[in-house]
């Protein structure tokens, strides 16, 4: 059955420092949906607040799995995790003195994941034939570009309904970026997520986005319904296409 996410009214801060104020977005079932801005918007805090790793000061988050609505700010990230929530974060953040192999492994710690594992592991290796030949080499010793597919391989392992991706073009070659981008259109489309992907880079975002919401300041600034409307949006034209 469908997933879908909605966010109301989210504000969220670090101590005095307020980050985000008064949220609102939606991925409905089968989306992608990028949220779009510059470094220090919120975009983060955001993803963060989603997976239970930050609290909200105010708002709801809902997910809506196989018929069922949760309220996610009432649970800690691993019940949010095992409801088929799955983050890829910026920066990656592997095991680098762990094998490939392992670190996939290590994202099949909930129940559904590990009763499909093989399975799971045997998709990944087709999707990403690269991490099949280095099963066995650390993570450390990888690419940028290699490391991104094995972050975005891990989350797979988690058997996920609704994938979370947190930047995916830091620090990446733009030949790099665009594979990786395409890798998340193409696990989107194969495994049916529901997808929620922060980026600053909107040429290579809206070739992958249903629609997206620009964040400045931690405030919604603009919801575009198409890669069009963003496209035609002043603040894109300003901070992402240099017109």
């Amino acid at each position: 059955m469908a997933s879908s996410l909605a966010i109301d009214g989210l504000s969220a801060a670090y101590g005095t420092v307020h980050v985000l104020e008064d949220v609102t977005l939606a991925v409905a079932a089968g989306e992608t949906v990028a949220l779009l801005g510059t470094n220090g918007n919120g975009k983060s805090t955001l993803m963060k607040c989603v997976m239970g790793m930050v609290k909200p000061s105010a708002g709801t988050i809902t997910a809506e799995i196989d018929g069922a609505r949760h309220d996610l700010t009432r649970l800690s990230t691993e019940a949010i995790v095992d409801l088929g929530i799955a983050l890829v974060p910026e920066g990656r953040r592997l095991f680098p003195r762990l094998t490939v192999e392992e670190n996939l492994y290590l994202g099949a710690y909930r129940g559904a994941a590990r009763a499909a594992l093989r399975r799971n592991l045997d998709q990944c290796f087709e999707l990403f034939p690269v991490l099949r030949e280095r099963h066995h080499q650390l993570a450390a010793h990888l690419s940028g570009g290699q490391q991104q597919m094995l972050a975005l391989a891990r989350a797979l392992m988690t058997a996920p309904r609704i994938l979370l991706v947190d930047e995916p073009s830091v620090g990446l070659a733009p030949m790099l970026v665009r594979r990786t981008i395409d890798a998340i259109r193409e696990l989107k489309e194969q495994y049916q997520l529901t997808v929620l992907m922060a980026e600053q880079n909107f040429t290579q975002a809206a070739r992958v986005a249903d629609r997206g919401y620009v964040i400045v300041h931690g405030r919604i600034a603009f919801v575009g319904e198409s890669p069009a409307a963003l496209e035609d949006n002043e603040l894109i034209r300003k901070f992402y296409l240099g017109m």
